[in-house]
Order: structure tokens, then sequence, then C-alpha cells
């Protein structure tokens, strides 16, 4: 050990009658803590509610969504192979949307009603892996020679919205597909309940409803048409780079839009929250090295003798600001890593805590506070402390290094 670094141990453990000190230290070290900790368990929690989050939004909604820019595709069936080809791509499946209203004996609601293939949907949506569909629509019943009403799927909140329940005949009120005719007359189709999803997004467990895709085109009345193709891929992240595939093979007028285009505003605002969030507490840590800059300040000053003493014998002033820096540091370090320990320990327990009484908020249901911390974010708080800590022990250092040892020995 340097003979710069063993005095600086010797001025961190003060004397009683230097006791005002010691406590100025000590609250250094526990403004220090706090920031880093509240640091580490806010931005683990929201980067847990984002990724949570988007887990959700992307089971119910697939990677890509391929459209053509100027109406319906009516070639979908050689689309759905020319696009399961490209690399990278897991399933893909045709879709129409249907916007109306659902009505029941009990209740009116307008949702979203999305047609779906039963055979492929399940590969490309996950919530629609169980989804009940019956592979074939208005089957006859050869019993009773009756046609069956065609099946619909109701996101949970919706059905509790209408007051249904499975086996429930409700019916679909829509104006149709506008560009299939000049006069446009409003189309009404029984359904019956063949079962429920739920996403655990209120979004969609509140609006949304699958029906097979021929029902959905004879609401449109636009023949055999779809509104798109949804697309599964093996790599969430490079969905941008497959969206740009499949529109240079498949050419214009499709155009092909990524959940990360679908969802940008969402995500994009939930990013900036959590920079903004680490710059605030951030100034959290910075008011705290303040009273590292003050300790060491009223140390220098309490040894402007010692340090004569210390330059008299040949200490150099690099020596001298070394000393210094070396005790805030000191301060840092140990409130870093308090404030790191006790972090650490709260997302833990926020992780494994069960708030189920929170369950019903705004946008989905959830039975535990999401905490994902990412080595990344670690580092950077860590980082981010440390540097600051030690930018606040230059001024003090800086002056102790300046002290000129003949008038301190003269006046002292």
């Amino acid at each position: 050990m340097t003979f710069e670094y063993f005095i600086g141990g010797r001025y961190l453990r003060a004397r009683q009658k230097q006791a005002f000190i010691t406590l100025i230290t000590v609250l250094s070290m526990a403004g220090i803590t706090v920031g880093v900790m509240a640091l580490i368990v806010v931005i683990g929690v929201m980067k847990g509610f984002e990724d949570d989050l988007r887990n959700r939004i992307l089971g119910g909604q697939s990677h890509v969504v391929v459209k053509r820019e100027d109406g319906a595709v009516t070639d979908y069936h050689r689309l759905v192979k020319e696009v399961e080809k490209i690399d990278g791509v897991e399933a893909a499946t045709p879709f129409s949307d249907v916007q109306g209203v659902l009505r029941s004996k009990y209740s009116i609601s307008p949702a979203r009603i999305k047609g779906i293939d039963p055979s492929t949907a399940g590969r490309v949506i996950k919530t629609l892996k169980d989804v009940s569909l019956p592979r074939d629509t208005g089957l006859t019943n050869p019993q009773d020679n009756q046609t069956k009403l065609p099946a619909i799927v109701l996101a949970k909140e919706l059905a509790n919205n209408l007051g249904v329940q499975k086996g429930d005949i409700i019916s679909l009120i829509s104006p149709g597909d506008s560009r299939s005719s000049i006069i446009q007359f409003p189309v009404m189709k029984q359904f019956e309940i063949s079962g429920f999803f739920k996403s655990g997004l209120y979004e969609y467990d509140n609006s949304f409803a699958y029906i097979h895709l021929k029902d959905a085109q004879k609401v449109l009345r636009g023949g055999d048409s779809v509104t798109g193709i949804e697309v599964r891929i093996k790599n969430i992240y490079k969905s941008k780079k497959i969206a740009q595939l499949i529109d240079a093979k498949l050419g214009l007028p499709y155009r092909s839009q990524d959940w990360m285009q679908l969802n940008q505003t969402l995500f994009q605002a939930m990013k900036t929250e959590r920079r903004v969030m680490f710059i605030i507490l951030t100034l959290t840590i910075l008011v705290a090295t303040f009273s590292i800059a003050s300790t060491l300040i009223m140390l220098v000053i309490g040894k402007r003798k010692d340090i004569a003493i210390l330059k008299a014998m040949g200490a150099t002033n690099k020596s001298i600001r070394k000393i210094f820096v070396f005790n805030g540091m000191v301060i840092g370090f140990i409130g870093t890593g308090l404030g790191l320990g006790l972090g650490l320990l709260l997302s833990t327990i926020l992780k494994h805590y069960d708030i189920s009484h929170l369950t019903g908020g705004i946008y989905y249901l959830i039975n535990s506070v999401p905490v994902k911390l990412e080595l990344v974010d670690i580092i950077a708080i860590i980082s981010a402390t440390l540097v600051i800590c030690y930018l606040a022990t230059l001024y003090p250092a800086r002056q102790a290094a300046k002290i000129n040892p003949a008038d301190s020995i003269r006046y002292s």
C-alpha cells in the first residue's frame, strides 16, 4: 500500500473530535446508496413492464403484416406460399378485418372482428392456438337438415361486456366493404359463440373477436379476397429486415409493416420515459455527491497542518490530490456497492411478490411486478455514479494541493 492510500484510510477513520465529518461522510454514502438503489429498481421495473407489454402484444398480433396499397388481396393463396419460402419466416396466414358492432340480448358493443383461417392462424397468433373455430363454416346438420350458425370467438372482457356465455347467439352488424358497391347497405349476420380467449392486454380483450375467414368474406361482400397476410418470424428483432425481404420479393403494390412500426409510438414513448427517469434519478446521485465535496472540503480545512508537513517532507501535489481523490472514491464505492446490493434485493422481492389485488388495470392484468435487470443497465448506472463521485473529488483535491506548507506551518 502506497503512503497516499495509507494516509487516506487514516483520514476516513476520523477521531472523536472530528465526528461531525464522519456524520457527513455517512450521510454521503447513504445518499449515493439510495440513489443507486432507486435507479436499479426503477429502470428494472420499467424495462420489465416494456418487455411484458411487448410479449403480450406479440401474443395477440403477428410480427409482420403484408397488405396491398390499392385494395384487397385476391391471390392470397399464392402469396402465403411465397412468403413462407423466405428465410427467417416461421408461418403466414391470411386475414380479413371487419369493423362492426356486436349485439346480444343484454347489451351492444363495438368490436374489431377478424376473419382468420383456423388451419394456419394458430401458428402465427399465439392467443389463437386453442381457439375453437370450426374447420368449415355453415355446415348442415344431417339429422335435422338445418344449417348451423357460423362460430365466433370472443375476447373475455368483450364477452363480459355483452353478458354472453358459450353457446349463446349474437348478431354482427357491419357496414360491409364500401369498395364493393356504389350503394352501401349494412350487413347483419348471426353467430354462435364457440369459445373465448384472453391475451392479458386490456385493449385486445375488450374489443377483439374472431370468425372464420369465409364468414368475414361474406360480411365484407368482397368475394374471395382478404385484407392482408400476417407473418410470424423466428427472430422478432429481425422483423424489419424480414419485412424488407418480403417487399423485395412481392414488389408493388404490396407493402409490409413489422411490429415495431405498428407499435412505434407506444414503445418509443416507453423508451423515452425510461431515459428521462434515468436522468432524473442520476440527478439524485449528483445531489448526494455534493455531500462528498463538502466532506472533503471540511477535511482539507481540518488537515491543513498535516498537508503542510507532508509537502515539507517531500510529498508532491499529485500525491496530495491522490489522497483526497482516494477518500472521495472510497465513499462512492461503498455507497454504490450498498445501493447495488439493496437494489438487486428489492428487485427480487418485487419480482416474486404477489400483487394480485392490483388486478384490473387500464392496460392489462398483472399478478406481480415484472422486473428485468440487464447487465448493460447495471454497468451504466455504476459507471455514471462513479464518474460523478470522481468529479466531486477534483475541486477539494486541487485546493489541498495548492496549500503552501510554509504559510500553513507559520500560522497554525
